[in-house]
């Protein structure tokens, strides 16, 4: 039984990486296909090589999902409390893909996590998750606006007498760079979070006595994560590089590279597993406020806040049914 759980949960972790990879490939390239610096297929193959190359950066963020969020009991009931925290977390990144949403695939899945262990009485790491979630969580958009209105400003300072027509062909070209880097930080964050779910599930199992991250799994998640992202999440695109604030070149840099620079700092110096989403979005109104606040379609704004919001619930409730559900069928 426990063997083929862990394959299960193994196969469901992959899922979720794959749909976290096509929920989140707006994450990089949304600003850069929006002011036309690169094609959608080039776009979309760019930032799946450089999420596949990112998840190699580093596991810190992994042993925190897998060690500081949620204890799960030992066996095939904690193997079932991860396997209905990945189902959670995947049902809400469908619902939220269809509804062209940018949500946090990575606050679904730890939301599924918190809601399943709630449901089967293990423990929850609550000083964990508010030192490595909640406040990383509330922190990194209010960064992101500020990086992004203070690194737009600086530019439009820097290039305030050069010709716009030259300028904007620069920064075309610059959002090459800064998109690339965007699309590494992405694998490097999120897909730590499979990583460190799937050496969850093994810990649980007894396969494995540390959370430390075996190449094999690292490889698998990478791979996910890349098919994910070319597959695309075109829905999320148009609405991060369209419907909040109209970009050109110079802001979409802007919006990148302080994006980039937030998720870099949060996974090598705190670990801590913070939402790209979140942090694009946010890096986006801050440099599309530089031109003017009402520049910023805030109805669309309050709608994503709303979502991020409800991702907590609507990963962790449906996650703590399905517990409820398989323990009482299978009487485990």
């Amino acid at each position: 039984m426990e063997l083929t759980l862990v394959v299960l949960i193994i196969i469901v972790g992959l899922t979720f990486d794959y749909t976290n990879g096509f929920h989140d490939a707006a994450n990089a390239i949304a600003t850069s296909i929006s002011t036309k610096a690169l094609t959608p297929r080039i776009a979309l193959g760019m930032a799946a090589v450089m999420n596949f190359f990112g998840a190699f950066l580093g596991t810190e963020v992994a042993e925190t999902v897998g060690s500081g969020i949620v204890g799960a009991p030992q066996g095939v009931s904690g193997l079932l409390l991860v396997m209905s925290a990945l189902i959670g977390a995947i049902g809400w990144n469908v619902f939220t893909w269809w509804r062209g949403l940018p949500t946090s695939s990575s606050h679904a899945l730890i939301g599924g996590l918190v809601g399943a262990a709630l449901a089967a009485s293990a423990t929850v790491h609550w000083s964990g998750i508010l030192g490595k979630v909640l406040l990383p969580m509330l922190l990194s958009p209010l960064v992101g606006v500020a990086l992004g209105y203070l690194l737009h400003t600086a530019i439009l300072w820097a290039f305030r007498r050069a010709a716009p027509r030259p300028t904007t062909r620069r920064f075309r070209m610059a959002q090459t760079v800064s998109a690339a880097g965007m699309a590494l930080g992405h694998g490097l964050q999120d897909a730590q979070k499979t990583m460190g779910v799937i050496v969850l599930a093994l810990v649980t199992a007894g396969w494995q006595d540390d959370f430390s991250v075996p190449l094999w799994v690292i490889v698998a998640v990478a791979a996910a994560m890349a098919a994910g992202t070319y597959s695309g999440g075109r829905r999320i695109i148009t609405t991060l590089g369209r419907r909040i604030v109209r970009l050109d070149p110079p802001r979409g840099f802007a919006a990148e590279s302080a994006a980039a620079g937030v998720l870099y700092t949060t996974a090598f110096v705190f670990e801590a597993p913070i939402s790209t989403t979140q942090t694009i979005t946010a890096s986006i109104l801050g440099a599309g406020a530089t031109r003017r606040i009402s520049a910023v379609r805030w109805q669309v704004a309050r709608s994503i806040f709303a979502a991020w919001v409800l991702t907590f619930p609507g990963a962790g409730l449906p996650a703590a049914a399905l517990y409820l559900i398989l323990h009482a069928t299978t009487g485990l």
